[in-house]
């Protein structure tokens, strides 16, 4: 860095041509530009220090009722229906709870 400022500074001459002023005026830019970039980045600060953690807030529990009964619960049962004493036969009866 210390080379690129002192062939920033020292004056272009007609005997280096073209390419003695392409290379200082792109080492004065450089050297600018760095300059430039400290100035606004606060010029060496402390880091700032690491994001403060998530916080998870959990929620309350929340109850929901089970929806009332419009009635009483049926279903069909197989049942042996007894035809006399020897023979029987089987029914689907409807039994509600």
């Amino acid at each position: 860095m210390l080379a690129a400022a002192l062939v920033s500074t020292a004056p272009a001459s007609a005997r280096d041509g073209r390419n003695g002023a392409l290379i200082g005026g792109a080492a004065a830019g450089v050297v600018g530009g760095l300059a430039l970039g400290a100035l606004l980045n606060g010029g060496g600060g402390p880091p700032p220090g690491p994001a403060p953690r998530p916080v998870y807030v959990e929620e309350a529990p929340v109850y929901v009722a089970p929806p009332p009964r419009r009635g009483p619960i049926c279903h069909y049962e197989r049942r042996k229906q007894w035809l006399n004493d020897i023979e029987f036969t089987y029914k689907n009866v409807e039994v509600c709870e």
